[in-house]
């Protein structure tokens, strides 16, 4: 009897094991869920608060899309724009000489350098001249270009010069604004025989109404300045009449565009103005002392030079042309 019941066991035993262990299997594998759990967006918000759920199932499903779907609802906030750059009017009288196109050349390779500047050139003549023409068109710079002639009275020595010039860079930038909205802008009376650094333009351009700098080689000294105190103008560092309302040469200040549009009739003067006298009698006419806003350190740095050129030595050029080659200096 033992015999037949081992007998059985051991045949049964093999199916017993294989039962066993496909249990064992099922019984590790998770059972599906029923329904997908609803996901709920932070985003996506109903009357009185409530939450709505956002399912992942769906035809947008895949990498980065249950994001994007999140965020349909709330709009991204745009950057905001940056104010436009004020532009630099660069008022320059020039009048015919040997070294007129040398010079002019210097300035433009400064100025290429300078975002949103407009040269404005003025010759000291009855017509535009072929070369400043030509200069110009090839310049690649925003340009405009006038002209008007001095006197022949006030040529003589002594006498202020490039006042004609100056008050028809004025009158243009008047025009040119009378009819269009407020604009952010700043003049600066540029001389071509003065070199200028490129820190100089970043200095003006914040320019609220005047302000002012050190010009170096100027007056007789290494350079002159205004003396500053708890950031306000006090008085000048001058070698030529400090007594003067503002000792100050002609590079050494910038004027905001809307202080020149407000004040129609500030010009340069001949009449009743003394020799040395231009910068203090155009200043007197749109601000005071204490209103210049002191730039560059607190006018402890020199960023324009008063570099004249050398007189050019002609003694051996000929009075009638000899070379076959007309050829523009």
């Amino acid at each position: 009897m033992k015999s037949v019941l081992f007998s059985r066991f051991f045949i049964l035993l093999p199916w017993i094991l294989i039962v066993i262990i496909m249990l064992d299997v099922d019984t590790r594998r998770p059972a599906p869920p029923l329904t997908p759990p609803p996901y709920f967006s932070p985003y996506a918000v109903g009357r009185g608060g409530a939450r709505h759920p956002f399912r992942r199932g769906g035809p947008d499903v895949g990498p980065g899309r249950g994001w994007e779907k999140r965020n349909e609802s709330r709009p991204q906030p745009r950057p905001r724009p940056e104010p436009p750059l004020p532009t630099i009017y660069a008022i320059t009288p020039t009048y015919s000489r040997p070294v007129q196109k040398a010079e002019l050349t210097r300035l433009a390779n400064t100025f290429r350098q300078v975002a949103q500047l407009h040269w404005i050139l003025v010759e000291d003549a009855a017509a535009r001249s072929e070369l400043v023409s030509r200069f110009l068109a090839r310049a690649g710079l925003p340009s405009t270009h006038l002209h008007v002639p001095t006197p022949r009275r006030y040529k003589r020595p002594g006498l202020p010069r490039a006042t004609e010039q100056r008050n028809a860079g004025l009158a243009w930038l008047r025009q040119r604004h009378q009819h269009q909205r407020a604009q952010s802008g700043v003049l600066f009376f540029a001389d071509d025989d003065n070199t200028y650094s490129l820190e100089l333009f970043q200095e003006m351009r914040t320019t609220r109404k005047v302000s002012v700098w050190p010009v170096g080689l100027v007056g007789g000294r290494r350079y002159e300045r205004p003396l500053v105190e708890n950031g306000k103008v006090v008085g000048w560092y001058t070698g030529w009449r400090a007594d003067r309302p503002f000792a100050i040469d002609m590079a050494g200040f910038a004027v905001s565009l809307q202080v020149i549009l407000s004040n129609p009739k500030a010009v340069f003067k001949r009449r009743g103005s003394q020799p040395g006298m231009q910068e203090s009698d155009f200043l007197k006419q749109i601000t005071t002392v204490e209103e210049l806003e002191p730039k560059a350190s607190n006018c402890t740095k020199v960023l324009v030079w008063h570099t004249r050129t050398e007189k050019v030595n002609l003694a051996n050029e000929p009075k009638y042309r000899l070379d076959t080659v007309r050829i523009e200096v």
